[in-house]
């Protein structure tokens, strides 16, 4: 993966895959809702990393629509 950035916020990613690091990254350990690639233009969707803050906000998010629907 070339692209450095996340396909949503568009901050640095910190994926070790494709940026020479060695190791599992991070988000080997996570679970990505198929939801979270709708906020991912087409041609990015599973072809660019999602950041872990991008992750984490989603699921927060998520989260917060299941306990009370009506905040959306």
């Amino acid at each position: 993966m070339a692209n450095k950035h996340c396909p949503i916020c568009g901050e640095e990613r910190k994926c070790i895959i494709g940026s020479g690091g060695h190791g599992d990254c991070w988000c080997y350990k996570e679970i990505f809702p198929d939801e979270i690639f709708e906020s991912v233009l087409a041609e990015s969707r599973r072809k660019h990393c999602i950041c872990k803050n991008c992750l984490n906000k989603f699921k927060e998010e998520q989260t917060i629509s299941k306990i009370n629907p009506h905040l959306e």
